[in-house]
């Protein structure tokens, strides 16, 4: 069994009370961590005003190097995160593997943004009363950040709030999803080990009574949020004036027009569809297909789909791996219901395997009003709608609460300049599915999908201030 101490700047903490980690695939306890409270966070913010005053001494190079040292490490201890991952979240080994990956990219990005945190020279004499005066602007480091990190991705969406904090010179206390605490620990570990200041990290696993003393704290003055809309809502209000980054919920869609591809888009689909078993917020939830190529489209997508092995998600054979817990097999057992209820068919799968282990799904005809076209389902299941005209499958695309990314299938490209421009998301992927997202580029949605933007580089903006300087020269 695999066993962590909670960090309260920099100092390893054990508690009597203790939450048990459990592996989705068969339910058995694999690891277990002392329960934090909201007096740890206290305590944490107090550790963290020493860190901040310890970072702002750090060099743009120091943090840099440090931050280097973290994504060598991790890189040296791949298969002992990915094994983690796995155990906590029930993501294939293969799936785990790739995301240790993409944290090392993602820490190593945050490094290289260290030194590229840049001011500007202003001219102050461009407004009538500034003559004589010159002034520029630089950014300085906002305060202590409070994030909070779901399940689905325990390392590399941990390394997106926390290595961008140390880039901007900001000390951060983390709590990571009480289901997966386990690997975030272990990265807070090595960031320890690379030489950041011990008070300027935290991690304190914990549950609601500790989300809302960090968000709701008057000391801390950023909180980074992951997770659903309900809950981002709550923290919404529990801020007050603070700097609020939020990555909530999607229902993310594909549209494949008569042009397409679609071969290649039935077979992005069902990549997008059902990896991590659909427990990502831009999995391929929605396929809106043109009516003239939707019975093509339909075949070619449940002949992928059948080709998908799932089961023990530490076979390194597994394409699909179980879901988080029983009780979310039980909700999209529901959801499913409703909708063949109301006149959707059942394509392929509908079937628990094993406990948690849900068959990947595709159903077709899904009507407007049930939760699977307009809620987000976060489960191995992609709903098939077809459309008439472009400007319907946007209208569609823009039929949900969210709007965090949409896949564009198309060689038309009024088509898709049309979708570029009447899609309410945050990003437009063309000729690829929405699940994708390189780690540098701004990440994030509107409506109810969220406020800022991830991505080393964006993540800084909203972690760091503007301070302005102006000389009077006469």
């Amino acid at each position: 069994m695999i066993y962590r101490k909670i960090i309260i700047g920099g100092e390893f903490v054990d508690r009597e009370e203790k939450i048990d980690v459990v592996y989705p695939y068969n339910l058995q306890k694999v690891g277990q961590v002392p329960r934090g409270t909201p007096e740890d966070v206290d305590k944490a913010v107090e550790k963290a005003k020493v860190g901040l005053e310890r970072l702002k001494k750090l060099s743009a190079y120091q943090k840099y190097e440090i931050l280097l040292k973290v994504a060598d490490f991790l890189r040296s201890k791949k298969e002992e995160f990915a094994k983690t991952i796995t155990l906590e979240t029930g993501k294939t080994i293969k799936e785990s593997r790739i995301e240790v990956d993409r944290a090392v990219n993602t820490i190593t990005i945050s490094a290289e943004e260290a030194k590229r945190i840049y001011g500007e020279y202003v001219h102050i004499d461009a407004s009538p009363n500034g003559k004589g005066k010159k002034g520029f602007y630089f950014k300085e480091p906002a305060g202590i950040v409070s994030a909070i990190t779901p399940f689905n991705f325990p390392v590399n969406l941990t390394a997106h709030k926390i290595a961008p904090a140390i880039a901007a010179g900001c000390p951060f206390i983390l709590k990571p999803s009480e289901k997966t605490p386990l690997s975030p620990i272990m990265l807070c570990e090595l960031f320890l080990e690379a030489g950041v200041p011990e008070e300027a990290v935290s991690i304190i696993p914990g549950f609601a009574d500790v989300g809302q003393r960090m968000t709701s704290h008057p000391d801390v003055r950023v909180v980074s949020f992951t997770g659903s809309l309900r809950v981002g809502e709550i923290i919404s209000k529990q801020a007050g004036l603070k700097k609020i980054v939020m990555e909530l919920g999607s229902n993310s869609a594909v549209i494949v027009d008569k042009t397409a591809d679609l071969e290649k888009a039935a077979k992005k689909s069902v990549v997008g569809g059902f990896a991590l078993a659909g427990q990502v917020c831009i999995s391929v939830q929605r396929v809106l297909v043109h009516e003239d190529v939707a019975d093509e489209f339909e075949r070619l997508m449940k002949e992928e789909a059948s080709k998908l092995k799932y089961g023990d998600p530490m076979d390194e054979e597994t394409d699909v791996g179980p879901v988080i817990s029983v009780s979310e097999v039980d909700r999209i057992k529901t959801w499913i219901t409703e909708a063949t209820i109301k006149g959707a068919r059942l394509e392929l799968g509908g079937e628990v395997e094993e406990k948690t282990v849900f068959k990947p799904t595709i159903i077709s005809h899904v009507p407007e009003d049930v939760k699977l076209f307009y809620e987000e389902a976060f489960a191995p299941v992609v709903a098939v709608k077809r459309f008439k005209t472009i400007d319907e499958a946007i209208s569609l695309v823009n039929k949900t609460n969210y709007g965090l990314q949409v896949g564009v299938f198309s060689n038309d490209y009024r088509n898709i300049m049309k979708v570029i421009h009447n899609a309410n998301v945050g990003g437009v992927i063309i000729n690829d599915i929405p699940t994708f997202r390189a780690d540098n580029m701004p990440y994030g949605g509107v409506k109810g999908s969220g406020i800022g933007r991830e991505g080393p580089k964006f993540a800084i903006e909203d972690y760091t201030e503007v301070k302005v300087v102006v000389f009077d020269l006469e």
